[in-house]
């Protein structure tokens, strides 16, 4: 009897093993910035909001403890490094991040698979495509036989390098990115399937590239033609023999070979993949001209003209030569010192308005000495782009004062005359409306919100009573031709208007490895 339970107890620890063992071994890893190569801000490693180990799956709802896609691979999550876009990553912090990577994916090979989470517009200091050199380094150690799934931004930059070393890949359907998670857990999903089935890595690859280059605040998928041009590639990726096809706007504000659109699809029907690339990317082309700002865009003078003078609040103004949001210092003054200017604003019965926001780690530190009720005064911004205005001498009443933020590390409210100025300690988007509530603001019961971004996230847009988008000048100027592009591929749309009709033929990139 007892060798019978014996025998019976390890072959039931062998059955019970053996789900675990034949479970895929799937490897996590990511590196994601937009980077703005006309802004003379640096991005060094401090600016990166780094994830290691566990914390990695963690951030992903549907790799978490008990999710289906956590149950059906052994994962092993490395590194994610996300910052929020700005300057060109500095060489030191790219090789650092790139080490720090190989060294955790070393640990654990080999791997049957890997999701890597790319943006697609990263730029580093004296190299060209980053995205590729990355991931060629990656391919490198896990060997050709990995298959690497990835999901960018779709106003990422696809190089032939880039599509070269990946297998899937896919992109966002949605400007403002509200699919952003939901196209994360596709790109996994589908890595899960092709592992399941068997069938790897897609027998074919469709690259074109589609010689157009707009900003996000023109190619929005809340309006035509954007909206239905992402629409079409729900049907296209359904296609028997297609896993995927998906359109990159391609980021506007570095200046490289690789920065224009591209579409790609991928799947193992040749002659679907081939042409329903190449009949995306001829939609793309035949619409380019219908692509118009988001917003009513004008002066920042005509902005607040039409503001002062409107019944509708909050009335927002986005300030978008400095988005730091596309990559922007954060820190122009031009936007402060013009409405700190301005005669409606210098009593404190004037038209309220809410300035989100400026740099000033000087200034916040005096604001903490005096605390709130108390008057300070110093310098802000301009501290890394000071092209268009030099710092500003901000002097007024702290309102309030908060600390331990993600982003701005600290963060106070000066009044000045009817204007609540956020001045931060390190730049900061302001995207919600806790932003504003957990600093005592109410942006609903203020007349004029000006804040330094481009489209309006959703929480935003959903508040607005009315909204302008003015042309302000910085890093991410909208109006591109007075950027002084040098390194882009011409001719360019907009950049050449009246280029002929480019070749649209798709180039079919070979299976990685071979």
């Amino acid at each position: 009897m007892k060798l019978m339970i014996a025998v019976f107890s390890i072959l039931l620890a062998l059955v019970s093993c053996q789900p675990e063992t034949s479970l895929p071994r799937i490897a996590v890893a990511g590196l994601a910035i937009e980077s703005s190569t006309f802004s003379p801000a640096i991005t060094h490693e401090d600016a990166f909001h780094t994830l290691y180990g566990a914390d990695v799956l963690k951030y992903y709802p549907f790799l978490r403890d008990g999710s289906k896609a956590r149950q059906q691979a052994i994962w092993f999550p490395t590194l994610k490094a996300k910052a929020i876009p700005g300057g060109i990553v500095s060489r030191e912090a790219y090789e650092s991040l790139l080490a720090q990577t190989l060294e955790r994916l070393e640990e654990n090979l080999p791997y049957d698979a890997m999701y890597l989470e790319l943006h697609g517009a990263m730029s580093v200091v004296g190299l060209d495509d980053p995205e590729a050199d990355y991931v060629e380094h990656i391919r490198k150690l896990v060997g050709e036989k990995t298959i690497i799934s990835t999901c960018m931004d779709l106003h990422g930059n696809v190089s032939e390098r880039l599509a070269q070393n990946l297998d899937l890949i896919t992109c966002y359907c949605m400007a403002p990115h509200e699919d952003a998670m939901e196209s994360k857990q596709r790109a996994v999903e589908t890595l899960l399937e092709r592992l399941k089935n068997g069938k790897g890595k897609p027998k074919y690859k469709a690259w074109v590239p589609v010689p157009i280059l707009l900003p996000g605040e023109k190619t929005s998928t809340r309006i035509e033609p954007g909206k239905s041009l992402y629409a079409q590639l729900v049907p296209a990726s359904a296609q028997e023999g297609v896993l995927d096809a998906s359109i990159w706007v391609g980021y506007a504000w570095a200046d490289e070979p690789r920065n224009r659109a591209v579409v790609m699809v991928t799947g193992d029907d040749k002659d679907k993949v081939k042409l329903t690339a190449e009949e995306l990317a001829q939609n793309f082309w035949d619409v380019r001209n219908q692509f118009e700002f988001v917003a009513p865009v004008a002066s920042l003078d005509e902005c607040l003209e039409l503001a002062i003078n409107s019944s509708k609040h909050p009335f927002i103004i986005s300030d978008m030569g400095d988005n730091p949001t596309a990559g922007g210092a954060g820190d122009v003054t031009w936007t402060l010192t013009e409405l700190l200017a301005r005669n409606e604003f210098k009593a404190a019965d004037g038209p309220s308005l809410i300035y989100a926001s400026i740099p000033g780690p000087e200034l916040v530190d005096k604001a903490v000495e005096v605390g709130i009720g108390g008057h300070v005064e110093a310098n802000v911004g301009a501290m890394v782009d000071q092209r268009y205005s030099p710092p500003i001498r901000l002097k007024g009443k702290v309102e309030a004062i908060k600390h331990g933020d993600k982003h701005a590390e600290s963060e106070v409210v000066v009044k000045v005359g009817s204007i609540s100025v956020i001045v931060t300690k390190k730049r900061k988007p302001y995207h919600y409306e806790k932003d504003f509530s957990e600093l005592g603001l109410n942006p609903r019961e203020t007349d004029i919100v000006v804040v330094k971004i481009g489209y309006l996230v959703p929480e935003l847009y959903n508040m607005r009573a009315d909204w302008m988008m003015a042309l302000t000048p910085g890093g991410v100027d909208q109006q591109l031709e007075r950027l002084g592009y040098k390194r882009v591929v011409r001719p360019m749309f907009p950049l050449d208007k009246e280029m002929d009709d480019p070749n649209l033929k798709a180039t079919m990139i070979p299976v990685s490895g071979e």
